[in-house]
């Protein structure tokens, strides 16, 4: 396909490539909407995309234009978007926790149920420990279709002459489940466009991507700090937690001794995995209602919020270095508008819910007004700080960089939604006003002085 400029062409010609795409890697733009569980918005950081996007259940390419447009008299010029990586497999401790509850329904559990029925004679513990974490086929299909949804929202972008040109830039974390996402995202773009003659390449980036692991105070202070999670090991003794395991020990009538809160977050994964993996309602999923997903999604959060988001300081001030990147790259557009060549239309960075948390706390989004504690699950009930909505698989935060009259904007998007950024206002404010909002952190948040130990204090630090 050659390549358009003008703006009607651009739309004709991506008009046929959408059919095209829907024609090979979708065959339909309708697809049957499986029976989804009631207690699926609650799965925190093991929760499908299209549960915060339920559209997309009807047709997985559709875009809300509505919502998802320029400003009056804008040109979109550049986008540099966070994903977190695809669908995966549970990890290797998360299987063996599995394991342990469906021995111990297999064993024990006496419940006249017919779900129960249907675990004990139909359904098989296929979950592996070798699988560790690694994609599933539904998680690369989440790239590859997120790729065409962003090509679409930001035609001029992802246009088959920048792909061509190599004028999109690919970052990723150095996990497999990360270097397979973004190999699918490629694909998708490239099954889109029908490009076949062009060498894709990306760059393996952890200081970028994995941040965390190179932030010696976060590793010392949090990560290796076993008082760190106080609040979450409190959590599990509490009594919300435990009306959840008696709930759980009476519905399959065992023992309630025999349910520790491992077994109960078990359990619930293997209804959020069975979803995810398989687009399947589990019988798994009927050891829980809709008050016993929320107590869970709360540990979920409640650990999330200490070990990754606005618990600690040092959570947040790990993803400086991804910060400055991010905004240097948007100067750098910025700066070239007035030649009208930005050299770099996109930047596609994959990571991980660990790299997406510390990122958005940084940015004061999602921030709320009283820390999330073991004590206060009831007062939290309305709170912002929710993962099933901010990070779930193929989660993505899109910086959107627009050329205006009156100077550059830029707009805040996460999973595809506009977001408003902290104390400004309008929805899409102008460049200079975002920076001006973040001027203390652009100034500063020196990644190397934030993570810094003294070494008498830094027990891994030869590790590193």
């Amino acid at each position: 396909m050659r390549e358009v400029v003008s703006r009607g062409l651009v739309f004709t010609a991506f008009s046929i490539s959408i059919a095209r795409f829907y024609s090979c890697c979708v065959g339909s733009s309708q697809v049957d909407v499986p029976n989804i569980p009631d207690i699926a918005k609650r799965f925190g950081t093991k929760g499908r995309y299209e549960e915060v996007n339920p559209y997309l259940l009807a047709d997985i390419l559709a875009v809300n234009k509505t919502v998802l447009k320029p400003p009056p008299g804008c040109d979109a010029v550049h986008l540099t978007v966070i994903i977190r990586h695809g669908t995966r497999f549970p990890t290797k401790k998360n299987v063996i926790k599995m394991h342990n509850i469906y021995n111990l329904v297999m064993a024990e559990a006496k419940s006249n149920a017919g779900w129960l029925h249907e675990i004990k004679s139909k359904w098989q513990m296929w979950y592996k420990e070798e699988m560790d974490g690694r994609i599933v086929e539904k998680g690369r299909d989440d790239h590859k279709h997120l790729a065409v949804r962003l090509a679409t929202a930001f035609p001029s972008l992802f246009s088959e002459g920048n792909l061509r040109g190599n004028r999109i830039k690919f970052i990723t974390s150095s996990k497999h489940r990360c270097v397979d996402s973004i190999v699918a995202f490629q694909e998708g773009l490239q099954r889109l466009w029908d490009v076949r003659d062009v060498d894709f390449s990306h760059e393996v980036n952890d200081n970028l991507m994995r941040f965390f692991d190179h932030c010696r105070k976060f590793i010392e202070d949090v990560e290796n700090n076993e008082s760190a999670l106080k609040e979450v090991d409190l959590f599990k003794s509490s009594a919300e937690m435990k009306l959840v395991q008696e709930k759980m020990a009476d519905r399959l009538q065992v023992p309630q001794s025999h349910i520790t809160p491992d077994m109960a977050e078990a359990a619930f994964f293997l209804c959020a995995y069975e979803l995810a993996i398989k687009s399947e309602n589990s019988a798994w999923c009927n050891l829980f209602d809709e008050s016993d997903a929320q107590v869970l999604e709360y540990k979920n959060d409640l650990k999330q919020y200490w070990k990754r988001g606005y618990g600690y300081d040092i959570n947040r001030k790990s993803s400086c270095t991804l910060f400055h990147d991010i905004f240097t790259r948007l100067n750098q557009a910025a700066n070239e508008i007035r030649s009208g060549d930005v050299t770099e239309p996109v930047a596609v960075q994959v990571g991980h819910a660990e790299t997406l948390l510390p990122l958005l706390s940084l940015m004061n989004l999602f921030k709320v007004e009283t820390p999330l504690t073991a004590a206060n699950f009831a007062e939290q009930h309305d709170r912002t700080f929710l993962t099933s909505r901010m990070v779930p698989y193929a989660a993505n935060l899109a910086f959107v960089l627009y050329s205006c009259s009156e100077g550059p904007r830029l707009q805040l998007v996460l999973n595809e939604r506009p977001l408003a950024f902290p104390g400004i206002s309008d929805p899409v404010p102008l460049f200079r006003d975002v920076k001006e909002q973040y001027g203390e952190l652009l100034s500063g948040c020196d990644f190397d002085k934030e993570c810094e130990l003294p070494p008498s204090n830094c027990s891994k630090c030869s590790e590193l």
